[in-house]
């Protein structure tokens, strides 16, 4: 497929309805109204909600584990830290694509 055009946002508040992929900290748009098998999308994105919830739950329980936390190494800790914090953030941009989706 051919690239019609790119657009950057200040924000998402003014995004037409589309499909985010996240790429690092970068939230890459494709509108999608009238373009995409809803069901599919939805599938999709409930599976990529049940993956980043299990992976909070496994950085929540490493970060709870005293032995782990006063065993590693602080850069160690404070990566985990980070990687729960850039999954709670993705988590966030998965539910807000659902929601949109949703009601589509």
């Amino acid at each position: 497929a051919k690239l019609e055009s790119i657009e950057i946002l200040e924000n998402m508040d003014n995004a037409v309805e589309s499909a985010i992929a996240l790429v690092g900290e970068m939230n890459i748009l494709i509108p999608m109204a009238g373009l995409i098998d809803k069901k599919a999308e939805l599938e999709r994105l409930q599976k990529e909600l049940t993956k980043l919830e299990g992976e909070i739950k496994r950085f929540t329980s490493k970060l709870a584990n005293e032995s782990f936390v006063s065993r590693a190494p602080a850069a160690v800790v404070k990566k985990e830290q980070q990687k729960l914090s850039e999954t709670k953030i993705a988590l966030k941009n998965i539910k807000d694509q659902y929601e949109k989706i949703s009601q589509m």
